[in-house]
């Protein structure tokens, strides 16, 4: 009786585990990711500096969040622990997660707003379903 339900709940937890893992996968596209860009009315070296401020708008945590960025420059040194350039692609948060609301910002200077779009992302549980 006693191994009866210890499988039981062991099945019961395997398959919750899949439940919320593809809930989450399937509930939290790259477009949850708001990337919102704003003049702070700095110049630095001659150009505007922008403050980018990414957003998870999902209810799950997202990390390894890469957005493409083929062609951005900034005469303003950015952290590479918050933005790292490889190729054409950009990791944010060094790859941290950044759960339901959270945000990350980073600013840099350029002539014009450098169109950042989410590539690619993890997507995991925890997901807040309140």
């Amino acid at each position: 009786m006693e191994k009866t339900l210890n499988l039981k709940c062991l099945i019961s937890i395997f398959f919750l585990t899949f439940v919320i893992k593809g809930s989450c996968e399937d509930s939290c596209p790259l477009k949850s990711l708001n990337i919102v860009q704003t003049k702070t009315g700095k110049v630095i070296q001659g150009k505007p500096e922008w403050n980018v401020l990414v957003t998870n708008n999902c209810i799950c945590s997202q990390s390894q969040i890469k957005l493409a960025c083929k062609g951005f420059q900034s005469v303003q040194k950015i952290d590479p622990l918050i933005l790292s350039k490889n190729g054409d692609n950009c990791l944010l948060s060094n790859g941290h997660i950044l759960v339901d609301s959270d945000r990350e910002a980073f600013t840099y200077a350029w002539n014009t707003p450098y169109p950042f779009i989410p590539i690619s992302s993890i997507t995991s549980p925890p997901c807040n379903r309140n």
